[in-house]
């Protein structure tokens, strides 16, 4: 059983291997984004949201020019060309698993359209729900810390197997924040809720997430789940392997 810290007041999760499993990202959402894509672009394209979300992919993409990348070529004109090159270049990105805030953001919007025709629905592990109603019973706070966007992250918990989970979350956050493995990310969610850094205890299945959440002031724990990727035996932090842990020690902790 995993030791809760006293005075917990809020709990920090990723989701990839924390709240889903690693099989649903990799083998269900990237590919249906890829899928999509080129459909989705040359439908809206035109549109203002969509055309920004081009003019920052078209950055990022001479910005990995300047940087000696070797990025598919890029082509403005005409819109069908503007289409193309955004296409291969998200393509190229999502090869490489980039943690690009504009390819998050349009998965993001490949995703929604997905689960509003019940293409998709959310896998979460069984303990998920269960620890979100007691964790809200101790009156946690629970927030989001996610790669994926912010309008990913929402629908996930919305259309997941265990219903809308939306009620049950505070906050979310993504790399508008900054790097999931900068410890300024994790000041600034403390500067974003109010709370102080000692209050949050960050759930996550990769060390590199912990460092940096560590060395911001806040509790961790790493997440050990079936499907997830080994963990180095150096490692030095506290590990669970299902929400309940956190859920029973918390209780505990709340009424010494």
């Amino acid at each position: 059983m995993s030791s809760t810290p006293a005075g917990l007041g809020a709990i920090l999760l990723d989701i990839e291997g924390t709240v889903t499993p690693v099989s649903f990202v990799t083998r269900v959402l990237f590919p249906y984004a890829r899928r999509h894509l080129r459909s989705y672009l040359e439908e809206h394209a035109a549109a203002p949201r969509c055309e920004a979300m081009l003019t920052r992919l078209r950055d990022e993409h001479a910005l990995d020019l300047r940087n000696g990348e070797a990025v598919p070529p890029w082509a403005d004109e005409p819109r069908a060309d503007r289409v193309a090159s955004a296409a291969a270049y998200v393509d190229w990105l999502m090869d490489r698993d980039r943690k690009s805030t504009a390819l998050k953001e349009l998965q993001g919007k490949i995703w929604e359209a997905g689960y509003h025709r019940a293409e998709l629905v959310a896998e979460v592990f069984p303990d998920v729900r269960p620890a979100l109603q007691r964790w809200q019973l101790q009156h946690l706070q629970v927030g989001i810390f996610s790669s994926g966007s912010v309008l990913a992250q929402q629908l996930l918990f919305r259309h997941s197997l265990a219903g809308d989970l939306t009620g049950f979350v505070q906050w979310y956050f993504d790399t508008h924040v900054g790097s999931k493995v900068e410890p300024d990310s994790y000041r600034r969610i403390t500067l974003a809720t109010g709370l102080p850094a000692e209050a949050f205890l960050f759930l996550s299945d990769i060390a590199g997430e912990l460092d940096a959440a560590s060395a911001a002031g806040m509790h961790v724990r790493l997440v050990i789940r079936p499907g997830n990727a080994p963990v180095a035996a150096s490692h030095a932090y506290q590990t669970i392997r299902t929400l309940d842990e956190i859920s029973l020690e918390a209780a505990k902790s709340r009424s010494l």
